[in-house]
């Protein structure tokens, strides 16, 4: 790779991620490590803030500082940020449409002649369509806590919970996920000895500590298993449980949204399934979906929901009622 190439390259990983080892900067850069210090020190020469450890843990960060260099993006990096843009401007973040809409504007202005019909067919083309009801997010508080994430850093922050109240957490953030519309944070708590998840919706007056820490093992295969299993796991105020006349792997390909149910197989064609959620309507959407796939049997619920399924039911049954009385041919079929 010439040297001017080689630079930006070296550019471009500095900036995407906090630190480097030499080896790692040698090897995605297919040089020597003693090729790597000597492009560090030009970058230096440069009056780029490039800053160095040595050792065995030692490595190479992009200091923060007035002359950064530009923006250095492939081919799919640039795609992925123009997505992400157009879906910053259509939901879940507030007040950033326009923010988004701008920045995008700038993006085609900077980047190679060769992106820019690609970036334009993703701004003209794509389009999120905002949910309903779904809290918003402020961007600045994804944003510091995305960096503490990265930077294996302690963060303080303000958290209206669902149940507690507003209360001060100071925790050590692992993952930013997003599932059903929401954002959430998995941290683990020391005041607690635990691992938590936060709505990022209900986070305020968040503070970085500076203190670092090192990361514990997730007790899951990954961060995204681990929120899905918390919410199977967890105790609402209302709960439903059915017996399904349908083997329970059919049932669980049947979950849709936040809402899962634990499914445990009475034989190869039957399973009981018990849902829990904050709300009748969202048990009420997991039933209809089992419904729709085989009969089955409520064995228990709690009174709102019954209510509710029950009140549901009988008005899809006079609907059909009505309708079949309106319509003589339904109820006599010719031929």
């Amino acid at each position: 790779m010439d040297l001017p190439g080689r630079l930006l390259r070296l550019l471009s990983l500095l900036q995407s991620r906090r630190e480097w080892s030499g080896r790692e900067l040698a090897d995605r850069l297919g040089v020597t490590e003693r090729t790597v210090r000597r492009d560090v020190d030009r970058l230096r020469s440069l009056d780029y803030p490039v800053t160095g450890t040595t050792g065995t843990a030692g490595g190479y960060r992009l200091g923060s500082g007035t002359n950064l260099p530009p923006l250095q993006l492939d081919d799919d990096e640039a795609i992925a940020v123009a997505l992400g843009l157009v879906g910053a401007a259509g939901g879940g973040l507030s007040g950033m449409a326009e923010s988004s809409m701008s920045a995008l504007a700038k993006l085609e202005q900077v980047l190679p002649a060769r992106l820019r019909p690609q970036l334009a067919a993703v701004s003209s083309s794509a389009e999120v369509i905002p949910r309903p009801g779904v809290p918003q997010v402020s961007p600045g508080v994804l944003a510091v806590l995305a960096r503490c994430c990265r930077n294996h850093e302690i963060v303080a922050f303000g958290y209206h919970g669902r149940a507690r109240g507003a209360t001060r957490r100071r925790v050590e953030p692992h993952q930013l996920l997003t599932l059903g519309w929401r954002w959430y944070l998995l941290a683990f708590d020391p005041g607690r000895d635990d691992w938590r998840i936060f709505r990022v919706d209900r986070i305020g007056d968040v503070t970085p500590v500076l203190h670092r820490f090192t990361p514990r093992e997730l007790p899951a295969a990954d961060a995204a298993s681990y929120l899905v299993e918390s919410f199977v796991s967890a105790q609402y105020g209302h709960s439903v449980h059915l017996t399904v006349q349908a083997p329970a792997g059919t049932v669980s390909a049947t979950f849709e949204g936040v809402v899962r149910g634990i499914v445990e197989p009475v034989d190869a064609s039957s399973c009981t399934v018990r849902f829990s959620a904050d709300t009748p309507a969202m048990l009420l959407t997991q039933v209809a979906a089992i419904a729709a796939v085989a009969p089955f049997v409520v064995d228990h619920a709690t009174p709102e929901t019954a209510e509710l399924i029950a009140r549901v039911g009988d008005q899809l049954r006079q609907s059909f009622s009505r309708g079949d009385q309106a319509d003589p041919e339904r109820q006599h079929p010719q031929g």
